[in-house]
């Protein structure tokens, strides 16, 4: 049996366990900015409404706006949410970061957040939603590097949301219908890897 057969087995036993009365995976959706004028909650609440439509999975919005999380290792700051947040991550099985693109990467709070973390990462799995003037993909692929290094399992599939042709005026969010797809199968990857990762923890 190959690798890929082996993961969609073992995560076909998963959902069968699940089915059975087990608890169903859980999956966080990241919000990845917290600037002011920040899209990124128009973006989470369009994926979760596509994701709860599934059935699969437990889908909640984790916002790091709402999490006490100055710069790591800065003398002073008020990291009283450093605990919420290791919490909130530590009870994930999966996750959909929501990216926008800043300079060509992902924004300073996101990494931060990520930084703030390790355990609570490791052996899940994870798919990228973007946005930006060419979609948001050169954030995509340097938050590919970071997830690889705190051992989360990116998934291939990744929607791309440009800010001219699925946002209006740049901040209302209108993606095109292709577009609620690419979310669903990036889903079914997410889902697979995370029930089979899951089997490892």
């Amino acid at each position: 049996m190959g690798f890929f057969s082996k993961l969609f087995g073992k995560n076909e036993e998963v959902n069968q366990q699940q089915s059975g009365g087990k608890e169903m995976l859980k999956i966080g959706i990241i919000l990845g900015s917290t600037r002011e004028g920040r899209v990124s909650p128009q973006v989470g609440e369009w994926v979760k409404g596509i994701a709860d439509q599934r059935g699969d999975a437990a889908y909640e919005i984790i916002d790091i706006a709402e999490f006490k999380l100055p710069l790591l290792g800065e003398a002073g700051g008020d990291a009283s949410g450093a605990a919420a947040w290791s919490q909130r991550v530590a009870s994930c099985d999966g996750f959909v970061f929501i990216v926008s693109e800043y300079n060509h990467s992902i924004s300073g709070a996101l990494k931060n957040a990520l930084d703030y973390l390790r355990d609570e990462w490791n052996n899940k799995a994870a798919g990228i939603v973007s946005y930006g003037s060419v979609g948001g993909a050169r954030a995509a692929e340097h938050l590919r590097g970071i997830l690889g290094e705190v051992s989360i399992a990116d998934v291939r599939v990744h929607p791309a949301l440009s800010l001219f042709t699925d946002f209006e005026n740049g901040n209302v969010f209108k993606p095109k219908d292709v577009q609620t797809q690419s979310v669903n199968d990036m889903l079914d990857q997410v889902i697979a890897w995370s029930g089979a990762l899951k089997t490892i923890r």
